[in-house]
């Protein structure tokens, strides 16, 4: 019996629109926050070194941001103590506000999956801390409409590992099999849900994911409208 629904994040619930001129306004904002304005080759330095780290291949340890942000300002020499370093990554994540959109239907989609008593909850893989990403969820009014949600950041493993997934079904005291996952990812969201016993919805509204190490999903949703006709089917 259905007594829960998990989701994805971005691309999920909500569009994360990157654009490449974020990257360096995130970094000027971030350098203004601790009065260290001045330092363009900073993002290019960043693109260098550290950027290379986010995408490599098969990598399920979660980056450490902050400590990454902290080497990187330090490879110019300027030192940060806990209460700047919090400040540099707040002005960054803002900068970055325009890239989160959210979904048309999410409010409604997760309204309607309350009323029919269903528990919700969030699983993304997101490198920023936790404090400001939960943050994100109050300002899209996806706080109160979830019962938890949790970020690889918090966790320190990313999908499609296990951990992640088994934290927020802990939280709401169910168990896989009575459980629904809708994400947009192949590998990371649905085999990695599906390899705990979870049944799967790949979401197509912002994108149609292809991995050569994807999982098969049980279900799959061409509008945020169409995962409540399955939570629907399932319950019945």
């Amino acid at each position: 019996m259905l007594k829960a629904v998990l989701f994805d994040w971005g691309d999920t619930l909500m569009e994360f629109a990157y654009a490449p001129e974020l990257v360096a306004a995130g970094h000027r904002a971030g350098l203004a926050a601790i009065g260290r304005e001045g330092l363009p080759e900073l993002t290019e330095h960043f693109r260098e070194e550290y950027e290379p780290l986010f995408w490599a291949a098969g990598t399920i340890e979660e980056i450490e941001y902050p400590q990454l942000v902290r080497r990187l300002l330090g490879d110019f020499g300027i030192g940060v103590d806990d209460d700047e370093l919090g400040r540099f990554l707040e002005a960054e994540h803002d900068a970055w506000e325009p890239a989160r959109r959210l979904a048309a239907n999410t409010h409604p989609l997760l309204e309607a999956l309350r009323e029919r008593g269903l528990r919700l909850g969030l699983v993304s893989n997101a490198f920023d801390p936790g404090w400001l990403l939960h943050r994100d969820l109050e300002h899209m009014g996806l706080a109160q409409r979830l019962d938890f949600s949790v970020f690889s950041s918090e966790v320190g493993m990313r999908k499609p590992h296990p951990a992640i997934f088994e934290r927020a079904l802990e939280a709401l005291g169910v168990a896989p099999e009575n459980a629904l996952f809708v994400g947009d990812r192949l590998f990371e969201d649905i085999r990695g849900s599906a390899e705990l016993g979870m049944t799967t919805v790949q979401a197509l509204w912002y994108r149609a994911d292809e991995h050569p190490d994807g999982a098969e999903p049980d279900y799959q949703a061409f509008t945020q409208l169409d995962v409540l006709n399955v939570a629907r089917r399932l319950a019945t």
